[in-house]
């Protein structure tokens, strides 16, 4: 059977990114994420519906996001999710928490009051194949570059 562990969201820090490092040296960020959902009840009237997550960010990634966030900030996280467990060792008492263990991130809005879209050193972005697409000629078509044999490159094999 085949399994899948991914987790996309895209929501704001609820408290500034704590930082903490390994005795081998290995950087550990922890912050918490709000993500907001809006619905309609059974009534037609339009609720809100929030969930707080909590992020693990390891390594450079860890040091990035401690480094340029704060509180509230909007952050697109991509992940896994890793279920801990443990003895509290006041009580005695097993615990365990649901967590996401961040893979990729990217800001979002701007630097100081959330507007526009930043991206930072150490950010995770999707590849953009438009970004270094060859310029459009008048039909639609990419344009088409020979190199010193004659050959096309735009030929799709």
């Amino acid at each position: 059977m085949a399994n899948f562990n991914k987790v996309y969201l895209i929501g704001n820090l609820t408290r500034d990114p704590e930082l903490r490092v390994t005795p081998k040296g290995t950087a550990i960020c922890q912050f918490g994420l709000a993500v907001n959902r809006q619905f309609k009840d059974e009534s037609g009237s339009v609720r809100d519906e929030t969930t707080f997550v909590d992020i693990e960010a390891w390594g450079r990634q860890g040091e990035t996001i401690s480094k340029y966030c704060t509180k509230g900030r909007p952050l697109f996280v991509e992940g896994r999710l890793k279920f801990d467990q443990w003895e509290d060792k006041t009580s005695g008492q097993k615990r365990s928490k649901l967590k996401v263990v961040l893979e990729g991130f990217q800001f979002l809005g701007g630097r100081g009051d959330g507007e526009g879209q930043g991206q930072g050193e150490g950010a995770y972005s999707a590849p953009n194949p438009e970004r270094n697409a060859p310029p459009v000629r008048g039909g639609g078509a990419p344009a088409a570059s020979a190199t010193n044999d004659g050959v096309d490159e735009d030929v799709p094999f």
